[in-house]
């Protein structure tokens, strides 16, 4: 199969969805790979390691699109990529479709199949998710203890405090994989860490791993209003898959938040979990409401591209291999893939997915012409 990788063209987006490693295993098993010139050059893969991988190099995104069978991406395809979607190709990407619903609808009207990193289940987990999530959890606590300093807009606290100072509080909403990556980090810098569930099991997990180095306690509006009344720093890491982010702090909410603490979003791609947050840019990463200084970049791993690409290319290899014999051979091969197919044919194929945008759905394998 002809397999491309086009530059990525959301804002401040600089990885790349293949290694030229991957690209090199792919032409190995007989696939043609095309890749648009500079693709990875923000993530460490120069032009001249894919032409040594046997992956062919050409000037655009659009000489891609027209040779590639199957479009391996990073983040949702923007306007003018999905004007060059058609009924012929398979597109791989992050989709996150329950945020952007302008994107579902093009990607509706382009006949293209779509398949979601981001729905692909296996074994109750996320594969293709969870190295997106671990990385962004970790930023998250970073960059929160970045914008808590003063010069920042923030209240001026420093997260682990000093000797006859308290340390700071971070408090994450969300014991999946980002919220438990963002507590590591939390407590690796000294700080005094709640972690709020709504899964007992999760719940549990944390407390098994850190004992009393962590508070947890069940989510609920109450609870929540009482633990970021004294939070510096509140890391938002709800995920329901496929679906739209639960709103877990209101407006009014933020009213019991001292003036210059931080919330930082990683659900925003799914639509945040904040009623406040709205998407920021890593060029413009902050705003204020109430006081409350907002960070909620769709694209937080983006910020450290060598890293988070060569953790997606790890990941996602096994289901492009797969991709590359068809998509029925694919879901033979690899029967999890199923909850990755979000659009075929013109219509939405994952049910979470469809509620989020208040439509119908139909089964993936259906669509597909497979069951």
């Amino acid at each position: 199969m002809n397999i491309g990788v086009v530059t990525e063209i959301k804002p401040d987006e600089r990885r790349v969805a293949l290694q030229p490693g991957a690209a090199h295993d792919l032409v190995l098993r007989g696939h043609s790979v095309f890749v648009q010139s500079g693709a990875g050059s923000g993530a460490g893969a120069s032009d001249d390691a894919f032409i040594s991988a046997g992956a062919t190099l050409v000037d655009t995104a659009q000489e891609v699109f027209d040779s590639a069978e199957l479009i391996v991406h990073v983040k949702e395809p923007q306007p003018d990529e999905i004007a060059m979607l058609t009924p012929d190709h398979t597109l791989f990407t992050y989709l996150h479709l329950a945020a952007y619903p302008e994107v579902a609808e093009g990607l509706m009207a382009s006949g293209a199949t779509c398949v979601a990193y981001e729905t692909v289940v296996s074994g109750g987990t996320l594969p293709l998710l969870a190295p997106m999530s671990h990385i962004a959890g970790r930023l998250s606590t970073q960059i929160g203890a970045f914008y808590l300093m003063a010069p920042n807009g923030g209240k001026g606290i420093l997260l682990g405090g000093h000797a006859g100072v308290p340390q700071g509080q971070v408090v994450v909403i969300g014991a999946g994989a980002a919220g438990l990556d963002a507590v590591d980090v939390a407590i690796g810098m000294g700080a005094r860490v709640t972690v709020l569930d709504v899964n007992i099991g999760a719940l549990e997990r944390a407390h098994q791993r850190w004992g009393s180095r962590v508070t947890t306690d069940y989510s609920t509006k109450v609870a929540i209003t009482e633990w970021i009344a004294q939070a510096d720093l509140v890391v938002g890491a709800v995920l329901v898959a496929g679906d739209r982010t639960p709103v877990v702090i209101d407006r009014e909410m933020l009213g019991v938040m001292e003036e210059g603490s931080v919330l930082v979003d990683i659900s925003i791609d799914q639509g945040g979990g904040f009623e406040t947050s709205r998407e920021t840019t890593h060029h413009d990463p902050t705003y204020v409401v109430d006081g409350i200084v907002h960070y909620a970049v769709g694209n937080i791993p983006g910020s450290v591209p060598h890293t988070s690409s060569k953790a997606l290319s790890n990941s996602t290899l096994p289901y492009v291999r797969a991709l590359g014999e068809g998509n029925r051979a694919a879901i033979n091969r690899l029967p999890d893939l199923a909850g990755g197919f979000n659009v075929v044919g013109g219509k939405l194929t994952n049910a979470a997915v469809a509620h989020a945008l208040d439509t119908e759905s139909v089964d993936p394998l259906i669509a597909l012409g497979i069951a």
